[in-house]
């Protein structure tokens, strides 16, 4: 994504150092954003300006967010396209806010549920589409990640702290899925998604190699290399912990014989983090994020995209380079709707930060505004015609106007 496609924000030049994925927790609340004062000025008289994400004051969320402005100042289109995409009448809306760092969130047709993980607090959570309450899905999410149903409707769950994906089966038993790479453990499971052949692919960066989202190595481990962190504390233990020192980062296969086979390594891609299929399950997209934990060099925050034959990917590229308006964006989680436009939560400067969707041939179209860095994404809803944003520790709402793609 090149200077020239990127936004005018209403008169707004955001510049500044790109907000890290795990900083954003702390500090956007308390940005200011010079340039809305700027655009209020240029008002006519007597104008109303709604309030948004850069407004001073900014926009209030949830029971005090009050009447809604519409169409909603913080859905952007950037290609008069991007409006075929959104419902005017629809704001976005935040629907919970009491998470610690939300990840993951996956829609369940059947159920009409959405789950979602806490990954630092260790909870497994579900949006209920009824009542939009949020409750404990399951006792403890041992630092779950990443969340998909297959499309015999399983639930296959990424889990940083054990290191390991698994499945839960129809009869309520789990299954491992995979924990072991050529006899070496897992590093954390990050994002998940199903193939109609029955595989299932998922990244393996080392972000959950860390006390807050998983647990440390063992001593002499990157992430532990003085031995001073008691790693293997913090969870009631169930079964082996998969993975005890931090390895290269890989992007996985596994195949419907459950054989696992390595289809990107770290030669090929630094940091890979939110994957997803194209429509037509031709493409694969994956997210380059910065360096993990026990790195000394990290991915390059750009979305790349590779042909899929097979079980093989090939011909790999940068489908966009994510600088907006001078600043370096970090992107996180991926998904396609049914055109095969990609929306991306992405992290950075407030007024910047947010979902950025691109057509397939990789041009920004539109953009929604958030308060806080968005990290995972997905269509869900009856009519799979709302997308869920997991942002910090906030769920965020907007029903568009387009289905997001998805097993079926």
């Amino acid at each position: 994504m090149s200077d020239e496609t990127s936004v005018q924000t209403d008169g707004n030049s955001q510049s500044g150092v790109v907000l890290a994925r795990r900083t954003v927790l702390s500090g956007a609340a308390g940005l200011v954003c010079l340039g809305a004062a700027k655009a209020k000025a240029a008002q006519p008289q007597g104008a109303v300006e709604p309030p948004s994400v850069i407004s001073q004051p900014p926009r209030a969320w949830g029971e005090k967010a009050g009447p809604s402005y519409l169409p909603d100042p913080d859905v952007i289109a950037i290609d008069p396209s991007f409006r075929d995409l959104t419902y005017f009448a629809a704001p976005i809306r935040r629907v919970w806010d009491q998470g610690g760092w939300l990840e993951g969130p996956a829609w369940s047709s059947e159920g009409r549920f959405l789950v979602l993980s806490d990954v630092i607090r260790s909870r497994a959570l579900r949006y209920i589409w009824e009542t939009g309450e949020i409750t404990d899905f399951r006792p403890d999410g041992y630092a779950a990640n990443g969340n998909c149903f297959d499309f015999d409707g399983r639930l296959v769950v990424c889990e940083d702290f054990f290191r390991r994906v698994v499945r839960w089966e129809h009869d309520g038993s789990v299954k491992v899925l995979a924990d072991k790479f050529e006899g070496k453990g897992l590093n954390s499971p990050n994002d998940v998604v199903p193939h109609p052949d029955g595989s299932l692919w998922f990244t393996d960066p080392g972000y959950g190699t860390n006390i807050t989202e998983g647990h440390a190595d063992e001593p002499g481990g990157p992430t532990n290399p003085d031995g001073k962190i008691r790693w293997n504390i913090g969870r009631e233990l169930t079964g082996e912990i998969g993975g005890t020192k931090r390895q290269s980062d890989h992007v996985f296969r596994i195949a419907p014989d459950g054989t696992l086979q390595a289809v990107l390594q770290e030669k090929d891609l630094l940091d890979p983090n939110g994957l997803c299929f194209s429509p037509d399950y031709k493409k694969l997209y994956v997210v380059s994020t910065p360096k993990g934990p026990g790195q000394k060099a990290g991915g390059d925050q750009a979305i790349h995209v590779y042909d899929v034959n097979g079980s093989s990917l090939t011909n790999g590229r940068i489908f966009v380079d994510m600088k907006l308006n001078g600043a370096q964006m970090n992107p996180d989680g991926i998904r396609v709707d049914v055109f095969g436009n990609l929306w991306c939560g992405a992290s950075g400067p407030l007024g910047l930060c947010g979902v950025f969707v691109f057509n397939p041939a990789g041009k920004l179209i539109g953009r929604l505004r958030l308060p806080q860095g968005c990290s995972n994404l997905t269509f869900g809803g009856p009519k799979r015609d709302h997308l869920f944003m997991c942002a910090a520790g906030s769920l965020f709402v907007l029903q568009v106007g387009v289905q997001g793609f998805a097993p079926s």
